[in-house]
């Protein structure tokens, strides 16, 4: 566990009380009194990362460029993904759907007594955030999906195609089995190597930690991440896109680029085809990554406009035992 006082802001950084708990980093500020009604008026966000990517991915944009007023209204909690940053890395686990939700509820949900929060998804984080809120319904007050991948997937996110680069890496580890099995076991064993040769090639000018979260993982949960749930719930997503449509209240918001080349905007307009009341939002000259790095400082604003609309009409905490 690492605290970093920040004026009147606590960064912490823990790996759980549970040596198999996952990453969290947290940011809120210590006036906040977490323990007793007199804390009511302040709100847990949860923020969930994308494929070969970590907690990172927010901490180093979202959070620092959030207002005082909302730091210090809501306690930011950004999670590493099981086999991802700094969180533990199973050879024994197959990643699974299942595996990745209840290791969230535990690890966040369940450790810092989450009883209502906003949900801010990047990517493969969409999937799971959409689980959570199917098992959380009246817990859930916001979800925001950024490059949600949806029942599209397979289907118009990795035909086969050689360019650009990003689509031809999709069309490999989705259609090619051994060469994506090799690529990823080459990568997770050599990552010093790969990590150092990039910023010797790029005079380090790369954004430091975009290289650090996409050599920190392991070729078993690199794999099995990309098959179990990206690839095995394609067929699935219609299912909990309708569950969300009917049994959550809560507004759902869609920020999507329009150059994005991994997973295209099709994928968006699906999603809203499925829940109506869905808001999307095209944004130009962005892609899958600089839909939020970039344009941190206007994301942040975005989300807490998104956020501050259901102050006034909040759901009734559900323990994150339902």
């Amino acid at each position: 566990m690492a605290d970093f006082l920040l004026g009147k802001f606590l960064k912490t950084w823990i790996m759980g009380s549970n040596p198999c708990d996952l990453a969290i980093e947290t940011f809120y500020s210590i006036e906040l009194n977490w323990t007793d009604n007199k804390g009511a008026t302040t709100e847990d966000v949860l923020f969930i990362h994308g494929f070969i990517s970590s907690s990172k991915f927010w901490t180093e944009t979202v959070f620092p460029n959030l207002s005082s007023s909302a730091k210090s209204k809501y306690r930011l909690l950004a999670v590493d993904l099981l086999g991802f940053g700094r969180s533990p890395k199973p050879a024994d686990s197959l990643y699974t759907l299942r595996e990745h939700v209840e290791m969230i509820e535990r690890s966040v949900l369940d450790q810092y007594k989450v009883k209502s929060f906003h949900i801010v998804a990047h990517s493969l984080g969409c999937i799971l955030a959409l689980v959570l809120a199917v098992k959380h319904p009246s817990s859930v007050k916001s979800l925001t999906l950024v490059a949600p991948a949806t029942q599209y997937v397979m289907r118009r996110v990795a035909p086969r195609r050689v360019w650009p680069p990003i689509a031809m890496g999709a069309s490999i580890a989705c259609w090619y089995e051994h060469i994506s099995r090799t690529a990823v076991l080459l990568i997770s064993k050599n990552h010093r190597f790969l990590e150092f040769l990039l910023r010797l090639l790029t005079r380090n000018r790369l954004r430091t930690y975009l290289v650090e979260v996409f050599f920190c993982h392991t070729h078993n949960a690199a794999w099995h991440t990309l098959h179990n749930i990206i690839c095995g719930t394609a067929g699935k997503l219609e299912g909990y896109l309708d569950a969300v449509r009917e049994r959550l209240s809560c507004p759902v918001t869609v920020f999507h680029g329009r150059d994005d080349e991994l997973l295209p905007v099709e994928c968006s307009t699906s999603l809203q085809s499925r829940i109506p009341r869905a808001t999307v939002n095209v944004i130009d000259k962005t892609d899958h990554i600089t839909i939020v790095v970039g344009r941190q400082e206007a994301f942040a604003r975005e989300l807490e406009h998104i956020w501050s609309k259901t102050s006034s009409s909040s759901p009734s905490p559900s323990s994150a035992s339902n």
